[in-house]
């Protein structure tokens, strides 16, 4: 695995890592890619959550947060420079399986440092049974992007501040607060931030490969999307129903409907899930279905929903619109 790093250690907003994991698999010949990076305070939400759901915004605003919305699927995370981000950059087109490798190496990681570690959940790793990492998945043609936490240490009073859990998520976990079913490294390990990067960058990765001061330019110019206000908000229109729903192995949903003599007229889906296909198209097919199981079934056809929303099946979809 190759470690890709900067030519300074000048510092980035999140933005740009985001990118340069996306230039990675872009630009790059195929092979395994690993970089580790840190941020000021900033919330990280998935692309299909709703932020104002997700995101107490006041908070965040109150204590100079950032905010961002990324395009991979998943939950909620908050990040700070006491924390680690990891990116990993691979050939593959299997969501499961690039989750399984990575999560697998990154538990064996932390195993070798004599640490209770698992791979376990959708994406989680965790250390004497509780989250010290929570990982997402993107897909472009030809490569998967695992990219997520490593909880060394973090402002507890921050990511329970800025992150807003729905009650639902809270109670599947049977937990009361966000603290309670996460740890960090640093309670485990006697050595600092900079030694366990050091650590975990030598353990996982076999060669380096530096960037170039134009490159590093080109993807920052890349990056400036994810700054636009229509991009981190999302679509806030009101809609005639909304509900919420889980999914046991594969995430939360919030469905918003407008319905027309019971017609779907427009349907949005927000959630915790993880996108591999064309969600878009997806919901494309339902507008202008009745909203019954039989016409939900034609519209959909053929198409495996689990090829779009890992894990889900048609009965599933279906469920959550007409229930």
């Amino acid at each position: 695995m190759i470690n890709v790093i900067l030519p300074d250690s000048s510092p980035h907003r999140l933005p740009f890592y985001l990118t340069m994991e996306e230039w990675i698999a872009r630009r790059l010949p195929a092979g395994d890619y690993f970089f580790t990076w840190q941020v000021d305070p900033t919330v990280i939400f998935g692309r299909n959550q709703d932020i104002d759901k997700e995101v107490d915004l006041d908070y965040c605003r109150s204590h100079g947060i950032e905010f961002y919305r990324r395009r991979s699927g998943g939950g909620c995370v908050y990040a700070d420079r006491s924390n680690i981000m990891f990116s990993f950059i691979t050939p593959s087109e299997q969501a499961v399986t690039t989750f399984s490798r990575y999560t697998s190496l990154v538990a064996a990681m932390l195993r070798s440092l004599g640490l209770d570690a698992e791979a376990g959940g959708r994406n989680d790793i965790t250390v004497g049974g509780r989250k010290v990492s929570g990982n997402a998945f993107y897909h472009l043609p030809g490569r998967s992007i695992v990219h997520g936490t490593m909880l060394y240490d973090t402002d507890l009073a921050h990511m329970a501040g800025a992150i807003t859990p729905s009650r639902s998520k809270l109670e599947s976990k049977k937990v009361a607060s966000v603290e309670s079913h996460i740890t960090t490294l640093c309670r485990h390990l006697d050595i600092g931030i900079d030694s366990f990067i050091a650590y975990a960058t030598h353990y996982l990765t076999d060669s380096v490969l530096e960037l170039s001061a134009s490159q590093v330019e080109e993807i920052e110019e890349l990056s400036q999307p994810y700054y636009r206000r229509e991009w981190i908000y999302g679509r806030r229109n009101a809609r005639s129903i909304s509900k919420d729903r889980r999914i046991e192995g594969v995430g939360e949903f919030n469905i918003d409907l407008e319905l027309d003599a019971g017609c779907i007229r427009d349907i949005e889906m927000h959630g915790d899930f993880f996108i591999t296909g064309d969600l878009d198209a997806l919901l494309d097919s339902l507008r202008g279905a009745e909203a019954t199981r039989e016409a939900l079934a034609r519209a959909i056809g053929d198409t495996d929903c689990g090829t779009v929303i890992t894990g889900l099946t048609r009965d599933d979809l279906i469920r959550i619109i007409i229930e």
